[in-house]
């Protein structure tokens, strides 16, 4: 209970910064009353493009939560004491994005009771049931690793020995929420642009530089905002793990767009077109796909510079690019573009209702919310361990 208080206390910055978010919220609810009454007829989604913003944020950020293993794996089984100042910082993380995607995927089911069904009536074959799994699970394993480590480092002991095969265990777990993830695409026989067994891969080379990147940025806004440093060996470390994941994630796109027009698949290659040139006039995605592309293009050059990518200044910024790249590439051109042209041909655009942006927007405010009370609640007791 000690440290919870902790999130209680605040400067005045702090309390506006708390303020802030919860008036986003507030303003989110009172879009989502109106959604739950009217439903989703409000959004931008139609019977052609059924998944929207929603799913498109879901899938991006089990990609962030995923990431965490990044830093969880190094320290805990090789012992890289480098990481020990920012493990728990990339579990909180974690913790949040996760929550972050059981609130996409509740306001996407259009009723609450809806999501009732998946626990009521489990099939045992189906990749959503398996997400739900996989997803809760991840949760409480980082949950009870957070809480037990963070509990053991106040009190000045080490931790007990029983959570260490939790540690282990929530290494393969953390994979598996963005393989599952995956699967929910791919096991769509009928949409071809998924319909690829590399798209895991893709996912998890895609989480392993979006997550990185955002952990990096919040390690130096603390370290500004707190004098918290987690060390430059950290910081210089997680640039090159994001390095690698941007890498890869560029290489695994190069091979999905050789295979569609090298081989001539029409349906796969549609896809790419609607992307990144258009259909019959349809092109809304045009400009958000090719600035994706131009800014995975400056992020690798810098990133793959050491002198730019271990330069501190320069480093919010390339990161900040990895994420915006990523972020539209996953997060809005990869789900949206899916639908694109439908499986009978039919192009229907999608667009978000500032309904949709509003409910966004308001559980982006959550997860700030509930990084910003992790994170004091981490350094209050650093700070009193430290003294």
């Amino acid at each position: 209970m000690f440290m919870f208080e902790k999130a209680l206390t605040g400067s005045r910055k702090y309390w506006t910064w708390i303020a802030c978010l919860a008036a986003v919220v507030f303003l989110a609810f009172l879009a989502y009353l109106r959604q739950l009454d009217v439903g989703l007829g409000i959004s931008g989604m139609s019977r052609d493009v059924t998944w929207g913003i929603y799913i498109a944020q879901f899938t991006f950020f089990v990609g962030v939560a995923a990431s965490a293993v990044m830093v969880v794996l190094p320290y805990y089984l090789h012992n890289y004491k480098a990481f020990g100042r920012v493990t728990i910082l990339g579990e909180f993380l974690a913790i949040s994005s996760v929550t972050m995607c059981a609130l996409f995927i509740f306001v996407d089911m259009g009723q609450p009771a809806r999501v009732l069904n998946v626990l009521l009536y489990p099939t045992l074959n189906s990749p959503m049931f398996w997400d739900m799994v996989s997803l809760g699970g991840y949760f409480l394993l980082n949950a009870v690793i957070a809480l037990v480590t963070l509990s053991a480092e106040r009190k000045g002991i080490a931790p007990p020995k029983w959570i260490k095969p939790v540690i282990i265990l929530s290494i393969p777990w953390a994979i598996s929420i963005h393989t599952v993830t995956a699967f929910l695409y791919s096991g769509l026989p009928g949409r071809s642009f998924w319909l690829t067994a590399i798209l895991a891969p893709r996912f998890l080379a895609s989480a392993f530089a979006s997550g990185p990147s955002l952990l990096i940025l919040l390690c130096l806004l603390i370290r500004r905002l707190t004098g918290y440093d987690v060390g430059k060996e950290a910081l210089r470390k997680l640039a090159v793990i994001v390095t690698y994941g941007m890498i890869l994630n560029v290489f695994f796109l190069l091979m999905e767009i050789f295979t569609a027009f090298y081989s001539k698949i029409p349906e796969h290659m549609e896809h790419f077109h609607y992307l990144f040139a258009g259909l019959e006039g349809r092109d809304a995605l045009v400009p958000w796909m090719w600035t994706s592309v131009l800014l995975a293009a400056v992020s690798l050059v810098l990133l793959m510079t050491p002198r730019f990518r271990n330069n501190q200044t320069l480093l919010p910024v390339i990161c900040i690019v990895v994420f915006l790249s990523l972020w539209i590439d996953k997060g809005l051109g990869l789900v949206v573009g899916g639908f694109i042209p439908s499986p009978l041909g039919a192009i229907t655009e999608y667009a978000p209702t500032l309904y949709e942006i509003s409910i966004t927007l308001g559980i982006f405010a959550i997860g700030f919310l509930m990084v910003t009370v992790f994170y004091k609640i981490a350094l209050s007791v650093r700070e009193q361990y430290t003294q």
